[in-house]
């Protein structure tokens, strides 16, 4: 019990960490969270920051998610590494480093994913960057690929993996919902690439 407790503590700081808002401030003298969306991912830090800062937060939101899933394997624990990956997604939302506040832990879900079945992440990173593709649009091509990861976890027959992959899908819906106005709005940000960017630029 005292292994699981240490295990969720260190995936919960591991999660915490946020690359974005710290590259922003020691390397660009900014706060992302006053800028673009005001999120602390890897959007937003492409948006303000730039295409360098960017990739650097997608990858080390998303390692920070697969080393906090690969906890039980270096502690040589048999508890479901999705369970104690839920605690770095929790850390990535409410961070302790910026008063309990985050992102909405796309990345840093994957990232558990990643360490969990490779395979299941891999026919996810296809979806979202299909969908990305053809949207333009980040946080839909995000709720896309998570929906899709449901329908998939049915496939696998993995009662954990199909439970955390609704929960998750249901929790990335929540930390869009501001997104989701905006899409039906029409005035969601789109990304400078893609199908419906090219049929909408003026």
């Amino acid at each position: 019990m005292i292994l699981i407790i240490i295990m969720f503590i260190l995936s919960y700081l591991l999660g915490a960490m946020v690359p974005g808002f710290w590259i922003g401030k020691i390397f660009y003298h900014k706060d992302i969270r006053d800028e673009g969306s005001g999120n602390i991912g890897t959007t937003n830090s492409f948006r303000v920051l730039g295409p360098v800062p960017g990739t650097i937060t997608l990858l080390l939101d998303l390692l920070k998610g697969t080393v906090a899933g690969l906890l039980p394997l270096i502690f040589h624990s048999n508890i479901n590494p999705m369970i104690i990956g839920i605690a770095a997604i929790i850390g990535h939302t409410f961070s302790i480093w910026i008063k309990f506040k985050g992102g909405k832990a796309v990345a840093t879900s994957a990232g558990v994913l990643l360490a969990y079945n490779p395979q299941f992440f891999f026919i996810i990173v296809v979806v979202f960057i299909l969908m990305l593709l053809l949207t333009s649009m980040v946080s839909v091509s995000s709720m896309i690929g998570f929906t899709v990861a449901v329908i998939i976890s049915f496939y696998y027959k993995d009662i954990i993996l199909i439970i955390v992959a609704i929960t998750l899908t249901g929790f990335v819906f929540y930390r869009h919902r501001s997104n989701i106005k905006r899409i039906l709005n029409g005035t969601e940000s789109t990304i400078p690439f893609g199908l419906y960017y090219m049929l909408h630029k003026k």
